[in-house]
């Protein structure tokens, strides 16, 4: 009887003994993947013993049960969190079990560009389908901001142009949502560290007037000298007369070229008709344009032209922009 009770004692003792080993050789054998990549997701509620089988089924786990005791040997059996997670070649069974608790999901970019209008951004948004469409097909203005908790507000330049991550679920709205806040954050941090004397009464105007600049030139280091110029027409209460406040005021009516009639037709964004800012911004701007434009260069140009090559040419009096027309618009020596 002590003879079999040994026995049973060694034979166990090699099984668990094999089983350790082979235990030991899951941890540090790299999960099989028949491609450098895969996204993986997790759905909300999934048990530990649903993921591991999920995964043996997906054959990158050869022991689902080995996978389930170590989650319970480290204390994280039920720390899986729900999402995308992109699993790389040559990932272990312990590193994969670290990226399922680590919440690290796959993130979607959207870009909003600078010098795009609200329209653009509502149009851009409508096509990609990975953001779920809260707006409708055919959003209002008033809905969207109201929506957004800011019944009042003219959507135009509300919104800040950059790149945004965000995880399966999200919705346009979550994107609208986050790029106002930046957009208000950005531009009371830059409205804090203006410059004294400049004639704008309020972080909305310097919004306004920040996306006429961005609009104008594409040239970092022109903006603050193209801002210095508006400034300064503000200051001395002459009319704006910027081309692409015409172009925003005239909307789908805009062919592609402005004539003399349009500089003539008056409506709130003509600003070769009416004195001062327009009414909104015409928009995005980034943020080195609201920079420039609570720090303008100091000078006394009060003309700009563009040369055809993305710079402008500029000006002190009426004589030499004429000049600057003649020479680079009209092609005259």
């Amino acid at each position: 009887m002590r003879a079999l009770l040994s026995v049973v004692i060694l034979a166990t003792g090699l099984v668990a003994g094999g089983l350790l080993m082979e235990y030991r050789s899951f941890l540090s054998k790299p999960v099989t993947l028949g491609e450098d990549r895969l996204v993986f997701e997790v759905e909300r509620g999934t048990s530990l013993r649903a993921l591991s089988e999920t995964l043996e089924r997906m054959g990158l786990l050869e022991h689902p049960y080995f996978f389930m005791a170590m989650a319970y040997f480290t204390d994280k059996a039920t720390a899986i969190k729900a999402g995308e997670y992109e699993i790389r070649s040559g990932i272990t069974p312990p590193d994969l079990l670290a990226l399922l608790t680590s919440g690290k999901v796959v993130q979607r970019a959207f870009t909003l560009v600078e010098g795009w209008t609200y329209r653009q951004v509502l149009d851009a948004l409508a096509k990609d389908t990975r953001f779920a469409n809260l707006l409708g097909d055919e959003p209002t203005a008033e809905m969207v901001m109201a929506k957004l908790g800011h019944p009042e507000e003219h959507p135009e330049g509300r919104f800040f142009p950059e790149t945004y991550y965000f995880a399966k679920g999200a919705s346009d709205l979550d994107v609208l949502r986050r790029s106002y806040e930046t957009m208000k954050r950005v531009l009371a941090e830059e409205w804090e560290k203006r410059d004294e004397g400049l004639p704008l009464r309020s972080p909305y105007e310097a919004l306004i007037l920040s996306s006429i600049v961005e609009k104008e030139t594409g040239l970092a280091p022109e903006r603050p000298i193209i801002a210095g110029v508006f400034v300064r027409r503000l200051t001395l209460g002459m009319k704006l007369q910027t081309d692409p406040t015409v172009i925003y005021g005239l909307g789908e009516r805009f062919a592609g070229d402005i004539t003399r009639a349009h500089l003539r037709q008056d409506n709130p964004y003509n600003t070769y008709v009416r004195e001062g800012l327009p009414p909104t911004p015409i928009a995005l701007p980034g943020r080195d344009a609201i920079n420039a434009v609570l720090h303008p260069r100091a000078g006394d140009s009060l003309y700009f032209v563009a040369k055809g090559d993305g710079s402008h040419h500029f000006s002190a009096n009426l004589a030499e922009h004429n000049e600057a027309v003649r020479r680079y618009q009209l092609r005259k020596p």
